[in-house]
């Protein structure tokens, strides 16, 4: 059996690693990620929706 003691663990206090711009720079940069991902699947969706709608040549 272990003993139980308070100083192990995740039990300490938060401490900062990374400074507020660093954090700021990459949220933003996710951020704009998410939305070129977005972009690219609704370009994708209408180029299939478009090509399913044009005739097939024979």
């Amino acid at each position: 059996m272990r003993s139980q003691s308070m100083s192990g663990g995740f039990g300490g206090g938060v401490t900062r690693a990374a400074s507020t711009r660093l954090t700021n720079a990459v949220a933003a940069s996710l951020a704009i990620a998410a939305v070129a991902v977005c972009l690219c699947v609704a370009f994708a969706a209408t180029s299939i929706k478009l090509a399913m709608a044009m005739p097939i040549p024979t």
